[in-house]
């Protein structure tokens, strides 16, 4: 059989340089995202955001899980990109108003007092998306949980979408496994990703409104565990809405693998918390991490990791803000 002739040395190299330049465009811009991007032009950045956050904490130890949770809603909604920051204007709608947000997410102040020594230290360097992102860890250290090496690089949004928020992309307390699963996919998240990241319901709280249907209504709770909830919880809808209850009874302060036993004892006090362990594909990880403190912290590192490569503006995408509240103008 006749060989094909060679081609010659200018086509081989163009098709290699087309290769490489496919294959450079096709790379998650997650992969510009380094642990040491400030290190030369903000070397400050991590212990000054430390410190504001172990004060914040260290006055109210709810402020760890809001901070993580500011984190987790930025993140599900357009990417990491600071945008859930920004207030209304005449010109932009924001998240704050969304469904998964209003009267619950919390911690801008924290944000914005970070953001001001950062900027005295090193004006227009580091995006309120990499302060959040960093926060979150430093909140999770300091309530007991594990650390990891946040990876920085993100720039800030200009724009926000009150309808990408509104439209399911965070899942909801009413959520089924199969929803949970399909959104946290849906970002790149597998199933394992999104029983860990769940775990962060070990810490913090939350509001009548979004438990009421599951002390009531469901039959996959323990009676005991409803009856108590039931009594800062009124049956009827408007009336103690905005009543807390902790999502972990044992130790709603310290980041520990209580929630899972807490599922296990049918003690979830949200119904997408209770579909974790509910005779489901995820019950044995569950069960996995209820026995095993050690393997759920080592396991949610990682995903907090994978969960901050969602979708980041890098390079000259978007813009560093100044005041992490508004665009630049």
């Amino acid at each position: 059989m006749a060989l094909s002739p060679s081609p010659p040395s200018s086509t081989v190299l163009a098709i290699v340089s087309l290769v490489l330049l496919v294959v450079f465009m096709g790379r998650p811009s997650s992969a510009q995202l380094s642990t040491n991007f400030y290190s030369k032009s903000c070397p400050k950045l991590l212990s000054t955001v430390k410190s504001v956050v172990k004060s914040a904490v260290s006055k109210e130890k709810r402020m760890g899980a809001s901070l993580l949770r500011l984190h987790f809603h930025d993140c599900f909604v357009n990417g990491c990109d600071g945008s859930i920051l920004l207030d209304d204007t005449s010109s932009l709608t924001g998240e704050k108003t969304a469904v998964p947000n209003a009267g619950s997410i919390r911690g801008f102040d924290v944000i914005d007092d970070i953001k001001s020594k950062v900027e005295d230290a090193c004006p227009g360097v580091v995006s309120c998306a990499d302060i959040v992102a960093i926060a979150a860890r430093d909140s999770v250290v300091k309530l007991g949980g594990p650390s990891w090496d946040v990876k920085l690089g993100r720039r800030d949004s200009k724009t926000a979408s009150l309808s990408a928020a509104n439209n399911g992309q965070i899942p909801p307390p009413t959520s089924s496994l199969s929803n949970l699963i399909s959104r946290f996919q849906a970002k790149g998240l597998s199933t394992k990703d999104m029983v860990v990241l769940s775990g962060s319901h070990t810490i913090g709280q939350s509001r009548c409104v979004s438990f009421r249907a599951h002390i009531y209504n469901d039959t996959n709770i323990d009676s005991s565990f409803a009856k108590k909830r039931q009594g800062s919880c009124p049956k009827t809808s408007g009336s103690g809405d905005n009543n807390l209850a902790p999502l972990d009874l044992k130790t709603p302060t310290a980041f520990d693998n209580n929630y899972y036993k807490n599922l296990v004892n049918k003690k979830g006090l949200l119904h997408s918390d209770q579909q974790l362990y509910n005779g489901g594909s995820t019950d044995s990880r569950v069960k996995k991490y209820s026995e095993d403190g050690a393997s759920f912290k080592s396991d949610f590192a990682a995903a907090m990791i994978k969960m901050g490569d969602i979708s980041p503006l890098t390079g000259s995408q978007g813009e560093i803000r100044k005041n992490c509240r508004k665009v630049n103008s």
